[in-house]
Formats: structure tokens, C-alpha cells, sequence
């Protein structure tokens, strides 16, 4: 497997436009996490097929795998960059984690208090992540509505379902095909800060877009 180490870091880095300093490119860790699972499954196939040899069988595995898995990640770095350009200055924070993007849309611009009509303000912003979606086809979109603690559970998580609802339903008018779009509601299961302060309650209200590579 010496081989695998091989590979030098520093042609894997890249600036990241956002604070300048280097950093591992997405696409370089996509390359290696597929590496190390088709290593992996090439030294069982080695052992099983062929002559036997493992060694053989986990190199080219890993080369087969990053490939794959630097291809998801290059896909993914490109629609994160498109919607970073489409929503910089709309309040909705676009995050990475691993080959996922999350969009996180606060309360405040999305709905109105105890209402699961989206603000009108609200429809470009919604109509520039689904132009993002229908160019980059091949991902799962889990739109997730949360709500803060006050009122009932029962109350709250039918209100954050209706969100998401509405959120998908308006992504799927634009374009987006309603079959990559999974709507769900989780009441006030999942905060994000204490809903002991307006400002924590302010956080918790919002919509999660889940933007993740169809396997």
C-alpha cells in the first residue's frame, strides 16, 4: 500500500477563496475517502478471484475508487461555488460538510411568525437555489423545517412539516424534480442553540436544505 502514500499533499491543495489560506480541496478528499473503500474491496476481490493477489487487487480498487469518489467531489465543489455566487447576499448560509452542502434559511426571511406561506420576498432567493439544483441533477434534496420550543410538540412539528412542504413544493415549481426532493418536519427536536433566549429561539427557527451526491 506504499503506493497510496505516495501521492503528494501539496499537489492536493488548494486557496480557499474565502479566507486565503491553503486548504485540502473537497474533490481531493472525496479522491481519497473512494481510495481507501476501494482498496478495500480490491484486496477482498484479490483474495477471492484471479491469482489471489490482494496487494494487486487493493491498488487497483484504490485507483478506481479515487476516481470516483474525486469526480463526486469536484461535482460538489462546483455547486457549492454556484451557490455561494447565487445567495451571497440573501441571509442564507450555505455550509460543507464532507460532500454534503447545507443551506440554512432563518425564520425571519423565509416565514412569517405561526404561517407556513413563504414571504414572497422570499421567492428569488428559493428560484436561484433551484436554477443550482436543476444544473446539478445528480444530488438527494432533504429540506428539513425546524421550529423553537414555544407551543406545543405537536403544534410544532406539524408547523415545521408544512414548512418544508412549501419550501419543496416551491423548489419543485421552478424545476427540480420532485423525486430528488424529501420534505420533513422536526418540530423542535433539533436545536441548534438554547430556546432560553429570543436570540437562541431566532436560530432555531429555520429550513435545512440537504444537498447530497446521489450514490
Amino acid at each position: 500500500m506504499s503506493l497510496l502514500a505516495a501521492f503528494s499533499l501539496s499537489s492536493c491543495m488548494t486557496e480557499s477563496p474565502y479566507t486565503g489560506q491553503p486548504q485540502v480541496s473537497k474533490a481531493t478528499t472525496g479522491a481519497g475517502i473512494g481510495a481507501a473503500t476501494g482498496a478495500l474491496l480490491g484486496g477482498i476481490i484479490g483474495n477471492n478471484v484471479g491469482d489471489g493477489n490482494a496487494t494487486r487487487g487493493a491498488l487497483i480498487g484504490a485507483a478506481i475508487g479515487g476516481l470516483a469518489g474525486g469526480s463526486i467531489g469536484n461535482y460538489m465543489d462546483q455547486q457549492e461555488a454556484m451557490l455561494r455566487q447565487e445567495l451571497r447576499t440573501t441571509g442564507v448560509s450555505v455550509t460543507r460538510s464532507g460532500n454534503n452542502i447545507i443551506l440554512n434559511m432563518p425564520h425571519d426571511i423565509t416565514f412569517n411568525t405561526d404561517s407556513s406561506r413563504i414571504k414572497t420576498s422570499f421567492y428569488r432567493t428559493l428560484d436561484s437555489v433551484g436554477i443550482v439544483l436543476r444544473k446539478f441533477e445528480r444530488t438527494t434534496v432533504l429540506v428539513n423545517g425546524h421550529t423553537d420550543s414555544d407551543g406545543s410538540a405537536s403544534y410544532n412539528m406539524g408547523l415545521s412539516r408544512e414548512r418544508a412542504y412549501a419550501v419543496s413544493n416551491r423548489l419543485a415549481r421552478q424545476g427540480v424534480n420532485p423525486g430528488r426532493l424529501v420534505p420533513q418536519g422536526f418540530g423542535e427536536s433539533q436545536p441548534v442553540a438554547s430556546n432560553n433566549s429570543a436570540a437562541g429561539k431566532a436560530r432555531n427557527r429555520r429550513v435545512e436544505i440537504h444537498i447530497a451526491p446521489r450514490s
